[in-house]
């Protein structure tokens, strides 16, 4: 049986669909119906079954999913154990960011390191879905847990810096907007958890003012707040960085989470990441009183560290 055969099935039994499969794989649908085809030729059975709505694992193929997940693991623990062991400072390092304004600093940081290294090639993506680095989804990620959690055992980890939240809005929209002044009705600029957006509403300095709508991602919201929609609650390393922003006179900076640097135990002694690795940490630190939120020459009072109770964070990859 032929291992790439069995990646095809575990994708398409994953995601139920030759087009998100062969996406994830990085190959074109029709390779992914090809193999699995061939794969059912060869074992002789019918493992999906095909209608409009996509594959369905029929009984033969929930039989063989247990075993082809335990080949899979198999698999990435004999990759992780031979790359773990490189000792070249050339190849490929996939780096993921948790969201575009993380991946802002690095990319600007990493270009004198690429030069350096011209043999390193850097694979970047920003997404804040949990990849999974036991399977070297990514080499290396960057991640936010909530303030006092560790990474699993399995990975290795360094806190990168703080994740500090303050209030923010539009210059522009000022004066019709900041709660400050007289007379103005303004809104928070919601996001999708209703529940975090509540409890971060009442322990803010404006627990009278109503979130306005729902935006799924921080270039949205920095969007929605430059446009005037309301004021919002950002991470200082996005809100300080925008010239059409400013924090508000009550900006309620407060501690929310911390960035780390992750990476599978397996992977720590190669040494094109050990390099980058390092040169990730010194990015950001010297980037660190932007996510530490100093440096604001307002007068802004600093409100006590501040997380809700029940809230659940994104699971680490």
């Amino acid at each position: 049986m032929d291992w790439d055969d069995v990646r095809h099935f575990l994708a398409l039994a994953r995601l139920g669909s030759v087009r998100a499969a062969g996406a994830s794989l990085g190959v074109s649908h029709s390779t992914v119906a090809r193999r699995v085809e061939g794969l059912e030729t060869q074992l002789s059975a019918r493992l999906f079954d095909r209608n409009r709505d996509g594959y369905v694992l029929t009984e033969a193929g929930r039989q063989m999913l247990p075993g082809a997940e335990r080949v899979e693991r198999e698999m990435a623990a004999m990759e992780r154990g031979l790359v773990g062991k490189d000792e070249r400072l050339a190849g490929f390092v996939s780096v993921t960011c948790c969201d575009v304004y993380v991946s802002d600093v690095l990319v600007r940081e990493l270009t004198l390191f690429c030069e350096e290294y011209p043999d390193i090639e850097l694979c970047m993506t920003t997404d804040s879905r949990p990849f999974d680095l036991s399977k070297r989804e990514a080499d290396i990620a960057v991640r936010a847990l909530r303030t006092g959690h560790q990474p699993p055992e399995h990975l290795i980890g360094m806190k990168l810096a703080p994740l500090v939240m303050a209030n923010y809005v539009a210059i522009a929209h000022a004066d019709r907007l900041d709660p400050e002044v007289v007379g103005t009705n303004t809104r928070w600029v919601g996001f999708e958890d209703r529940k975090i957006m509540a409890a971060m509403i009442a322990g803010s300095s404006y627990p009278e003012v109503l979130p306005r709508g729902s935006f799924s991602s921080l270039p949205l919201m920095v969007q929605a707040t430059r446009e005037g929609l309301g004021i919002s609650m950002l991470p200082t390393y996005v809100g300080d960085r925008d010239p059409a922003l400013r924090r508000l006179a009550h900006s309620d900076r407060r501690h929310m989470a911390d960035l780390w640097l992750l990476s599978h135990i397996d992977l720590r002694d190669n040494a094109r990441f050990r390099v980058t690795r390092g040169r990730v940490v010194q990015a950001m630190k010297n980037h660190m009183s932007l996510f530490e939120g100093e440096g604001w020459t307002e007068s802004a009072p600093v409100r006590p560290e501040f997380t809700p109770d029940g809230i659940q964070w994104p699971n680490v990859p």
